[in-house]
Protein backbone atom coordinates (compact mmCIF):
# COMPACT_ATOMS: atom_id res chain seq x y z
CA UNK A 1 0.00 0.00 0.00
CA UNK A 2 1.38 3.55 -0.85
CA UNK A 3 0.49 6.32 1.41
CA UNK A 4 1.87 9.32 -0.80
CA UNK A 5 2.00 9.54 -5.05
CA UNK A 6 4.86 8.81 -6.65
CA UNK A 7 7.09 11.92 -8.10
CA UNK A 8 7.51 11.92 -11.67
CA UNK A 9 10.29 13.60 -13.45
CA UNK A 10 11.25 14.30 -17.12
CA UNK A 11 13.61 11.02 -17.53
CA UNK A 12 13.11 9.06 -14.22
CA UNK A 13 10.22 7.85 -11.67
CA UNK A 14 10.29 8.51 -8.14
CA UNK A 15 8.56 5.48 -6.96
CA UNK A 16 6.21 5.33 -4.37
CA UNK A 17 7.60 2.49 -3.11
CA UNK A 18 10.06 3.94 -1.05
CA UNK A 19 8.09 6.51 1.22
CA UNK A 20 9.10 8.85 1.94
CA UNK A 21 11.49 10.23 -0.60
CA UNK A 22 14.33 12.02 1.07
CA UNK A 23 15.69 15.06 0.50
CA UNK A 24 19.05 17.05 1.77
CA UNK A 25 19.16 20.59 1.38
CA UNK A 26 22.89 22.16 -0.11
CA UNK A 27 22.99 25.18 1.98
CA UNK A 28 26.98 26.52 1.42
CA UNK A 29 27.57 29.69 0.82
CA UNK A 30 30.34 29.52 -1.69
CA UNK A 31 31.18 26.88 -4.69
CA UNK A 32 33.84 25.11 -2.02
CA UNK A 33 30.94 25.21 0.78
CA UNK A 34 28.43 23.89 -1.60
CA UNK A 35 30.76 21.03 -3.54
CA UNK A 36 32.26 19.88 -0.02
CA UNK A 37 28.45 19.62 1.54
CA UNK A 38 27.63 17.55 -1.64
CA UNK A 39 30.73 15.17 -1.68
CA UNK A 40 29.50 14.55 2.12
CA UNK A 41 25.81 13.64 1.58
CA UNK A 42 25.66 11.79 -1.59
CA UNK A 43 27.38 8.67 0.02
CA UNK A 44 24.12 8.79 2.45
CA UNK A 45 22.18 8.21 -1.11
CA UNK A 46 19.19 10.27 -0.18
CA UNK A 47 16.52 10.31 -3.17
CA UNK A 48 16.67 13.95 -3.60
CA UNK A 49 18.63 17.15 -3.39
CA UNK A 50 18.16 20.30 -2.71
CA UNK A 51 20.22 23.25 -3.70
CA UNK A 52 18.94 26.70 -1.50
CA UNK A 53 20.56 28.97 -3.63
CA UNK A 54 19.35 31.81 -1.72
CA UNK A 55 22.48 30.99 0.68
CA UNK A 56 25.03 31.39 -2.32
CA UNK A 57 26.93 34.55 -2.28
CA UNK A 58 27.31 34.68 -5.95
CA UNK A 59 23.86 34.47 -6.61
CA UNK A 60 23.88 37.79 -8.35
CA UNK A 61 25.97 36.07 -10.96
CA UNK A 62 23.66 33.98 -13.49
CA UNK A 63 26.68 32.34 -14.90
CA UNK A 64 28.04 31.71 -11.50
CA UNK A 65 24.56 30.13 -10.32
CA UNK A 66 24.26 27.85 -13.68
CA UNK A 67 28.40 26.87 -13.80
CA UNK A 68 27.61 25.57 -9.92
CA UNK A 69 24.52 23.98 -11.07
CA UNK A 70 26.06 22.09 -13.19
CA UNK A 71 29.03 21.34 -11.29
CA UNK A 72 26.53 19.80 -8.54
CA UNK A 73 24.38 17.96 -11.06
CA UNK A 74 28.04 16.60 -12.43
CA UNK A 75 28.61 15.16 -8.80
CA UNK A 76 25.46 13.94 -7.89
CA UNK A 77 25.56 10.35 -8.85
CA UNK A 78 22.35 10.96 -10.37
CA UNK A 79 20.46 12.04 -7.22
CA UNK A 80 17.92 14.54 -8.60
CA UNK A 81 18.02 18.56 -7.92
CA UNK A 82 15.47 20.87 -6.46
CA UNK A 83 16.57 24.40 -7.35
CA UNK A 84 14.39 26.57 -4.98
CA UNK A 85 15.36 30.64 -4.12
CA UNK A 86 13.36 30.87 -0.54
CA UNK A 87 12.13 34.22 -0.18
CA UNK A 88 12.91 36.11 3.05
CA UNK A 89 9.05 36.70 3.38
CA UNK A 90 8.76 33.23 3.73
CA UNK A 91 11.94 32.30 5.52
CA UNK A 92 14.86 32.33 2.80
CA UNK A 93 17.76 35.12 3.12
CA UNK A 94 17.71 38.20 2.07
CA UNK A 95 19.40 38.60 -1.72
CA UNK A 96 20.62 41.61 -4.25
CA UNK A 97 17.65 40.48 -6.75
CA UNK A 98 14.24 41.46 -7.48
CA UNK A 99 11.32 39.22 -8.52
CA UNK A 100 12.12 39.47 -12.62
CA UNK A 101 15.82 38.64 -11.83
CA UNK A 102 15.27 35.86 -9.95
CA UNK A 103 12.81 34.17 -12.73
CA UNK A 104 15.57 34.98 -15.31
CA UNK A 105 17.58 32.90 -13.03
CA UNK A 106 15.52 30.25 -13.28
CA UNK A 107 14.55 30.65 -16.53
CA UNK A 108 18.64 30.32 -17.11
CA UNK A 109 19.21 27.26 -14.96
CA UNK A 110 16.46 25.36 -15.81
CA UNK A 111 16.96 25.57 -19.36
CA UNK A 112 20.80 24.53 -18.60
CA UNK A 113 19.35 21.19 -17.90
CA UNK A 114 21.42 21.21 -14.63
CA UNK A 115 18.25 20.81 -12.20
CA UNK A 116 15.02 18.28 -11.93
CA UNK A 117 12.63 20.20 -9.86
CA UNK A 118 11.96 24.09 -9.70
CA UNK A 119 10.21 25.48 -6.51
CA UNK A 120 8.39 28.53 -6.28
CA UNK A 121 6.20 30.33 -3.79
CA UNK A 122 2.69 30.56 -4.61
CA UNK A 123 2.43 34.07 -3.27
CA UNK A 124 4.62 35.66 -5.82
CA UNK A 125 2.94 37.70 -8.35
CA UNK A 126 0.23 35.82 -10.45
CA UNK A 127 2.77 36.72 -13.47
CA UNK A 128 5.50 35.35 -12.14
CA UNK A 129 3.89 32.22 -11.43
CA UNK A 130 2.67 31.81 -14.44
CA UNK A 131 5.83 32.36 -16.34
CA UNK A 132 7.11 29.66 -13.96
CA UNK A 133 4.58 27.35 -14.86
CA UNK A 134 5.38 27.84 -18.82
CA UNK A 135 8.63 27.51 -17.92
CA UNK A 136 8.11 24.22 -16.32
CA UNK A 137 6.14 22.93 -19.50
CA UNK A 138 9.01 24.52 -21.60
CA UNK A 139 12.04 22.69 -20.23
CA UNK A 140 10.42 19.45 -18.38
CA UNK A 141 11.33 20.24 -14.78
CA UNK A 142 9.19 20.07 -12.48
CA UNK A 143 7.67 22.53 -10.52
CA UNK A 144 7.26 22.44 -6.84
CA UNK A 145 4.18 25.22 -5.83
CA UNK A 146 5.64 26.01 -2.28
CA UNK A 147 3.92 28.23 0.69
CA UNK A 148 5.52 28.55 4.32
CA UNK A 149 4.55 30.32 7.57
CA UNK A 150 7.34 30.38 10.50
CA UNK A 151 4.90 32.15 13.30
CA UNK A 152 2.34 30.05 12.98
CA UNK A 153 -0.19 26.85 11.77
CA UNK A 154 -3.23 28.28 9.61
CA UNK A 155 -6.05 26.01 10.02
CA UNK A 156 -6.68 22.39 8.30
CA UNK A 157 -9.04 24.33 5.87
CA UNK A 158 -6.85 27.42 5.17
CA UNK A 159 -4.04 24.83 4.54
CA UNK A 160 -5.99 22.80 2.22
CA UNK A 161 -7.37 25.39 0.11
CA UNK A 162 -3.80 26.45 -0.38
CA UNK A 163 -3.13 22.87 -1.55
CA UNK A 164 -5.73 23.50 -3.99
CA UNK A 165 -4.64 26.77 -5.47
CA UNK A 166 -1.49 25.49 -5.83
CA UNK A 167 -2.82 22.93 -8.04
CA UNK A 168 -5.34 24.89 -9.75
CA UNK A 169 -2.52 27.45 -10.42
CA UNK A 170 -0.65 24.63 -12.62
CA UNK A 171 2.05 23.31 -9.99
CA UNK A 172 3.24 19.51 -10.99
CA UNK A 173 3.80 19.29 -6.97
CA UNK A 174 2.30 21.56 -3.68
CA UNK A 175 4.14 21.81 -0.77
CA UNK A 176 3.45 23.35 2.77
CA UNK A 177 5.67 23.96 5.62
CA UNK A 178 4.49 25.87 8.88
CA UNK A 179 5.58 26.44 12.10
CA UNK A 180 3.63 25.08 15.53
CA UNK A 181 2.84 26.81 18.07
CA UNK A 182 1.74 23.33 20.46
CA UNK A 183 1.20 19.83 19.52
CA UNK A 184 -2.28 20.35 18.36
CA UNK A 185 -0.71 22.35 15.33
CA UNK A 186 1.23 19.35 14.14
CA UNK A 187 -2.08 17.14 13.49
CA UNK A 188 -3.98 19.82 12.16
CA UNK A 189 -0.78 20.06 9.53
CA UNK A 190 -1.72 16.21 8.94
CA UNK A 191 -4.83 16.71 8.47
CA UNK A 192 -4.52 19.18 5.93
CA UNK A 193 -2.05 16.50 4.05
CA UNK A 194 -4.35 13.47 4.52
CA UNK A 195 -7.29 15.80 2.90
CA UNK A 196 -5.40 17.18 0.22
CA UNK A 197 -3.91 13.67 -0.81
CA UNK A 198 -7.52 12.40 -1.19
CA UNK A 199 -8.83 15.81 -2.72
CA UNK A 200 -5.67 16.50 -5.30
CA UNK A 201 -4.37 14.57 -8.24
CA UNK A 202 -0.72 15.67 -7.35
CA UNK A 203 1.94 14.93 -4.94
CA UNK A 204 2.01 16.31 -2.15
CA UNK A 205 4.65 17.63 0.38
CA UNK A 206 4.26 18.69 3.94
CA UNK A 207 5.74 19.56 7.33
CA UNK A 208 5.63 21.47 10.59
CA UNK A 209 8.52 22.84 11.66
CA UNK A 210 10.48 22.84 14.97
CA UNK A 211 11.03 20.22 18.06
CA UNK A 212 7.52 19.39 17.47
CA UNK A 213 7.12 19.60 14.09
CA UNK A 214 9.91 16.95 13.99
CA UNK A 215 7.50 14.50 14.17
CA UNK A 216 5.75 15.42 10.79
CA UNK A 217 9.55 14.40 9.32
CA UNK A 218 9.17 10.97 10.27
CA UNK A 219 5.93 10.06 9.54
CA UNK A 220 4.16 12.36 7.94
CA UNK A 221 4.41 10.34 4.64
CA UNK A 222 1.90 8.01 6.26
CA UNK A 223 -0.68 10.71 6.08
CA UNK A 224 0.62 11.83 2.23
CA UNK A 225 3.70 13.72 2.04
CA UNK A 226 5.76 12.39 -0.64
CA UNK A 227 9.23 14.01 0.51
CA UNK A 228 10.66 14.61 3.73
CA UNK A 229 13.79 17.13 4.14
CA UNK A 230 16.62 15.67 6.24
CA UNK A 231 20.06 16.91 7.43
CA UNK A 232 23.18 15.77 5.11
CA UNK A 233 25.66 18.13 6.54
CA UNK A 234 23.29 21.26 7.69
CA UNK A 235 19.88 22.11 8.06
CA UNK A 236 17.90 24.52 5.99
CA UNK A 237 14.87 24.40 8.06
CA UNK A 238 14.35 24.10 11.82
CA UNK A 239 13.40 20.75 13.21
CA UNK A 240 15.38 18.66 10.21
CA UNK A 241 16.80 15.23 11.81
CA UNK A 242 19.82 13.59 10.30
CA UNK A 243 19.26 11.36 6.76
CA UNK A 244 20.65 8.31 9.01
CA UNK A 245 18.03 8.52 12.11
CA UNK A 246 15.17 9.10 9.33
CA UNK A 247 15.91 6.14 7.93
CA UNK A 248 15.77 3.95 11.12
CA UNK A 249 12.66 5.57 12.85
CA UNK A 250 10.69 5.29 8.75
CA UNK A 251 12.13 1.33 8.53
CA UNK A 252 10.56 0.98 12.27
CA UNK A 253 7.60 2.40 10.85
CA UNK A 254 7.14 0.39 7.72
CA UNK A 255 7.45 -3.28 9.47
CA UNK A 256 5.26 -2.09 12.24
CA UNK A 257 2.23 -1.17 9.55
CA UNK A 258 3.18 -4.20 7.21
CA UNK A 259 2.19 -5.84 10.22
CA UNK A 260 -1.26 -4.69 10.08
Amino acid sequence: MSFSRPIELKNASLSADKEPLVCAPLVGASEEAVLSELAAIVPKKPELLEWRVDFFSGIADTGRVVALAQAIRGKAGGIPVIFTRRSIREGGTAIPLDEDQVLAMYQAVCRSGAVDLLDYELSVEPRHFEAAVALARETGVRLIASFHNFQETPSADTLLAKFVAMEQAGADIAKIAVMPKELRDVLTLLDATLSARNTLQIPLISMSMGGYGSLSRLFGWVFGSSVSFAVGEKASAPGQVPIEQLNTVVDIVHRALKGQ
